[in-house]
């Protein structure tokens, strides 16, 4: 989205995904080229409380930042 800051990108992302700030910089700016980006891989019920907890987070902080669990296709 045109909103949310690449700092907050990369705050949630050391923040919630335990990246150190390399990785986080390289997620985000993904996410701003190609659309998308991974964050990781997790079992389906943590993947879903993450999903939960950045949502919530982005939203207290009123950033309109999207993110989704979705199967690994292997």
């Amino acid at each position: 989205d045109d909103y949310t800051t690449r700092d907050f990108v990369v705050d949630v992302l050391m923040r919630f995904f335990d990246k150190d700030e390399s990785e986080a910089t390289y997620i985000m700016l993904s996410v701003h080229m190609r659309g998308f980006g991974i964050a990781g891989l997790y079992p389906k019920d943590i993947a879903e409380t993450k999903v939960e907890q950045v949502t919530q987070h982005a939203r207290k902080h009123q950033f309109p930042l999207r993110l989704t669990a979705e199967p690994d296709d292997g």
